[in-house]
Parts: structure tokens; C-alpha cells; sequence
């Protein structure tokens, strides 16, 4: 039976995956910076210990620069198969892909996930989520549509590709089955609970005000803005077919998960 190690494991996707291995009978060694079994990107006398008997890595891309050393390790250690969270907008940005070159140059078994943005978003980052409980949602996403995916099926894909054969190799593109305006998706959410949710369309530099008057450091406003004007460009406004093709199903679509939302 494979020994999974699942990174970032208290975060959206990580605690999913590992929900969904323990759903198939396995025992996932579950690390972030807060668990029992510590893992921190910047303390490398972390990595070995979680790497012990370890045959198979599920990788969230956190913009560390120490992936390839950690990558080296990892197939030094037996790991024979890794699964990378990437980002489907870092490629249609022309972004840096080191960690997806980091990966695939590896040596060993490897399968890349390219998701859009998440529904999750809307509940579980602060980001979003502060803006939808006080009921005004500012952005500056203008009419551009997204494609938003279900948490849950990055999970799912990112367990098939864990524990199935058929995967090495690939490059997914993950993304929900509809296309949505950011105030379409604030409207779904009012209307799934009841509640008076307001969706404010603004330009790039109120929105950058507003994150500094929150808290956010400038170096993150600016890429989250970066990220907005890709979608207010119409950048995104394409289906992806990786669910389809790990899942054999269609992707849940946002009108289900903002049904989920208490």
C-alpha cells in the first residue's frame, strides 16, 4: 500500500485530499507548519523525517524557491510519483513556471493540476470571504468571467493522480463547466442563502487602496490586482476539460457549492 505525503495539509485542497485517501483506506502523512509532524518550506531539517517511507507527494506550489532542493530530497528518499498544484493563469500570464519544470525535470513519475480560480475562495480566504459575510463584494474584475472550480474536484483529480496509473506525465486544466462574471458568482451566493449581497464593481487602484486599508503588504496587492486584470481582459474566459478527463464526469458546478454555503 503506497504511503502518501500530503503538503499544505490544513489548507483547501491539502485537507481534501487527505479527507479522500482516509475515504479509500489509506493513512496520508499529513504536514503543514502546524501539525504534529512539522513541515516548513523554510526549515530544511523538516523535510526529511515526513519523507520517510514515503513513495508518492501531493505539492502545492507556494512560490517557494525551494522546490528543487526539496524535489532532490524527496527522490533521494524513494519518492517515486508527484503531483504539483500549479495554476492554470500562471501560463496565460507568460509567468515564471519553475516549479512545473521542477517537477516535470524530476526524474520520477509526475502529473501537474492547473486549476482556475476556486469557489472555496468565496468562503475560506479572507480575501473574499471577509467582503461576502459584510455583505458588499468590491473588485475589479469589470464584466470578465471565470470558469470557478470546486475545491472538491481538485481533490478528487489530485487523488486519482496519487494513487491511480495513467497519469504520469500530464498537465491538467481544471475548471468548473460554466462561465461566470464575479458578479454573477456574488449573486448565486445572495440568492443560495437568503442574504443581501451586494457586488461593487471598482477600478485597479480602489481595489489596491482597499487591500492596503486591510492589512494586505503592497508586494501582494500587487499581484492579486495583476490577477484581476487578467480576468477583467476576458483572459480567462475559456472551459478547461481535466476533470472530464481524470474523473470521467462533469465538474460541479457553482450554483452546488453555493448551496453548501451556511
Amino acid at each position: 500500500m503506497p504511503k502518501i505525503l500530503v503538503l499544505g495539509g490544513t489548507g483547501k485542497t491539502g485537507r481534501r485530499v487527505a479527507a479522500g485517501l482516509r475515504d479509500q483506506g489509506l493513512d496520508p502523512r499529513v504536514v503543514s507548519r502546524s501539525t504534529p509532524d512539522r513541515f516548513d518550506w523554510a526549515d530544511e531539517a523538516t523535510w526529511a523525517p515526513v519523507l520517510r517511507d514515503i513513495s508518492a507527494v501531493y505539492v502545492v506550489d507556494e512560490g517557494t524557491d525551494r522546490l528543487p532542493e526539496f524535489t532532490e530530497l524527496a527522490v533521494k528518499s524513494g519518492v517515486q510519483r508527484l503531483v504539483l498544484l500549479s495554476a492554470r493563469v500562471w501560463q496565460e500570464m507568460g509567468a515564471d513556471l519553475t516549479s512545473e519544470q521542477t517537477i516535470a525535470q524530476s526524474g520520477v513519475d509526475w502529473t501537474i493540476l492547473r486549476p482556475t480560480w476556486f469557489n472555496q475562495n468565496f468562503t475560506e480566504d479572507p480575501m473574499l470571504a471577509d467582503p461576502v459575510k459584510q455583505g458588499e463584494v468590491r473588485l475589479p474584475t469589470g464584466d470578465g468571467r471565470e470558469p470557478f472550480i470546486d475545491v472538491q474536484d481538485i481533490a478528487d483529480v489530485a487523488i486519482a493522480a496519487l494513487t491511480q496509473p495513467g497519469h504520469a506525465g500530464k498537465k491538467y486544466d481544471l475548471s468548473g463547466p460554466r462561465l461566470l462574471t464575479w458578479g454573477d458568482a456574488v449573486d448565486e451566493i445572495a440568492r443560495a442563502t437568503g442574504r443581501k449581497i451586494t457586488y461593487v464593481p471598482i477600478d485597479r487602484q480602489a481595489y489596491t487602496d482597499d487591500l492596503s486599508e486591510r492589512g494586505y503588504p503592497p508586494e501582494y496587492a500587487e499581484v492579486i490586482v495583476a490577477l484581476f486584470d487578467h480576468i477583467r481582459e476576458h483572459r480567462s474566459e475559456r472551459l478547461s476539460d481535466g476533470v472530464q478527463q481524470v474523473l470521467g464526469r462533469e465538474p460541479r458546478d457553482f450554483r452546488e457549492y453555493a448551496k453548501t454555503i451556511r
